[in-house]
């Protein structure tokens, strides 16, 4: 239950295509009998659009699949083809979404994802009232395009992939299973399926290659971009191509390195030997060979920092990846720059704060005075300044505390990282309890879960089971711990367990670098809702995997116990 005064739950769609654009919601409707479950009536153009909770980019969902998928915290703007009215339903507990579109035509058959049972709506051609199309995955079998989801007006042939389709017609035969884009005229009757190739792989196979012209070196898919392709590897003097699925009948060439735009079925690109970071857009045909360069040192410098242009403030590398330097620091109003080793030879800059991607040579960042957590990738340039929030006060409220809903019980700023926050020991009663910043409900973090959990702003007030604990929060992430009084350790640092990759598709690799959660330890995952979804106990001696390919997609809380020592962390899973 809800403080009074806190706004309820709602979730919106927001983007381009709906009618306020990026700068607010469109509310959508509960559903009475289905928590979780959520829709709209919408008129949509052609654009992007993402689904979000409480009006805020906290918590959202996004995915680059259309009209169905499953949304992910964070995840890529959902694609809307076209304009037209939609019906949207969204499950918040598993961010399953779908999309349908108002339409007179539609395509239906066995070979439809809605089977002889169920319409697959068309969209209609801006430019021409009597041409519909649609892209969507057909199997084998048979289809007929029908008109107000009736048999009145039906269009059938026997052609494939294209014909005129006429009243009361054949079953039209679907002879290859894959994805399409259909077009149909209800005037004429004209059908065509045209074929959309969609990309399981990509590679770059050549001499320059450690797999030579035999073997593929595959490239990883980007998570926010499924166009955007990418890896790290190690080439010689020679030549490559790109290619699709492993084989040659998608192939991209050039003559330009380390950049350019591929021609398909071009000339093999000339390589120089080196350890780059190689990307490929499947869309734009674009391809860069970044140079992975070992530097020993990266620096901040610019009158925004503490050296001005005289002096590099140096970051610090990443132990598991060296292509990530980080810095925690106080920065006036001014410009900045990152640079390798002390000397301008490599440097990176652009016009965009607080995140950006810096380019050789580029722009001096414009930097706003603040206390902020930087962090700079040397291969692609990205950089983010994180500005830290450094609260007075941070304290615990609710019926569960002695003071009730009237006055927080103030906890202590741990002397090294200010974002941690603690009381040794306290006694708690059996009710409800959030955290709040500076004794006021502007900031605080709640959750459904206990003893440990990832408070959100606003979120629902924490159950608290009565006894003595030793509690925990970590104001930069939620993460919060009731432990046993005579646990001293700072389980919420970072530094202490790390799980990757976070978001994850198949797997999490847990790593623990604290011997009070090492040995054997119980790690529960719970959804979005509080609902236990899996369970597993194992050995942790500083790493372990557990598989979480059976998952929906969407966000969990973790929770890891040994006896002793309980921590929560949040996971995404992705498909």
């Amino acid at each position: 239950m809800l403080m009074t005064g806190f706004s309820q739950v709602s979730v919106g769609i927001i983007g381009s295509a709906t009618p306020t654009g990026w700068d607010s919601d469109t509310d959508m409707v509960p559903d009475p009998d289905s928590a979780g479950l959520w829709s709209i009536v919408i008129n949509l153009t052609q654009g992007d659009v993402k689904f979000r909770q409480d009006n805020d980019w906290a918590v959202n969902w996004g995915a680059n699949t259309f009209p169905s998928g499953f949304g992910t915290q964070d995840g890529p703007n959902i694609p809307i083809p076209a304009a037209g009215e939609f019906t949207v339903t969204f499950n918040a507990n598993n961010g399953e979404y779908h999309f349908t579109v108002t339409s007179d035509i539609g395509i239906i058959g066995d070979a439809t994802p809605g089977g002889w049972a169920d319409d697959t709506n068309m969209f209609l051609d801006p430019l021409d009232s009597n041409e519909y199309f649609l892209t969507l995955p057909l199997t084998t079998g048979f289809v007929k395009f029908r008109a107000n989801d009736g048999w009145t007006q039906n269009w059938g042939a026997t052609d494939f992939p294209t014909g005129v389709g006429v009243q009361d017609g054949p079953n039209i035969p679907i002879t290859t299973a894959g994805k399409y884009l259909v077009h149909f005229n209800k005037v004429t009757g004209a059908y065509s399926f045209e074929e959309v190739i969609e990309f399981n792989t990509i590679s770059i196979i050549g001499d320059a290659t450690a797999g030579g012209w035999d073997t593929d070196t595959h490239l990883t898919k980007d998570n926010g971009n499924p166009d955007l392709w990418k890896g790290n590897v190690s080439l010689t003097d020679g030549t490559l191509k790109f290619r699709a699925n492993d084989a040659w009948t998608l192939n991209w060439g050039g003559t330009d390195f380390p950049m350019g735009v591929a021609v398909p079925g071009g000339d093999n690109i000339p390589v120089d030997s080196g350890d780059y970071q190689v990307t490929f857009n499947t869309a734009t045909l674009e391809y860069n060979f970044l140079p992975i360069i070992p530097f020993t040192t990266i620096g901040i410098i610019g009158d925004a920092t503490p050296g001005g242009w005289d002096a590099d403030t140096d970051m610090e590398q990443d132990p598991t990846n060296p292509a990530i330097w980080r810095k925690r620091l106080i920065l006036t109003d001014g410009e900045a720059k990152f640079r390798a080793e002390n000397d301008w030879t490599f440097n990176w800059g652009a016009g965009d704060f607080p995140t950006g991607l810096g380019v050789q040579d580029g722009a001096n960042i414009p930097v706003v005075a603040g206390e902020y957590k930087i962090t700079f990738n040397s291969i692609t340039g990205e950089y983010s300044f994180e500005e830290l929030i450094i609260f007075g006060t941070v304290g615990i409220i609710g019926t569960a505390t002695p003071d009730g809903w009237n006055s927080d019980v103030d906890m202590t700023k741990d002397l090294v990282d200010e974002s941690f926050w603690y009381i040794n020991s306290m006694d708690l009663t059996d009710g409800e309890a959030k955290f709040r910043a500076e004794n006021a409900w502007t900031i605080n973090w709640g959750a459904n879960t206990w003893p440990t959990g990832v408070g959100t702003q606003d979120g629902p007030n924490i159950p608290i089971t009565g006894g003595t604990y030793r509690i925990t929060i970590n104001t930069g992430t939620g993460e919060y711990a009731f432990s046993e009084p005579s646990s001293t350790v700072n389980l919420l640092d970072q530094n202490s367990i790390r799980i990757a990759p976070n978001p994850a598709k198949s797997v999490l690799n847990i790593e623990v670098n604290v011997a009070e959660m090492q040995g054997e330890t119980r790690i529960v995952l719970f959804n979005t809702t509080g609902q236990q979804v899996m369970a597993t106990n194992v050995n942790i001696q500083n790493r372990v995997s557990i598989p979480v390919v059976n998952l929906m997609p969407g966000q969990y809380t973790m929770q890891m116990t040994n006896g002793k020592n309980i921590v929560a962390k949040q996971v995404v899973i992705v498909k």
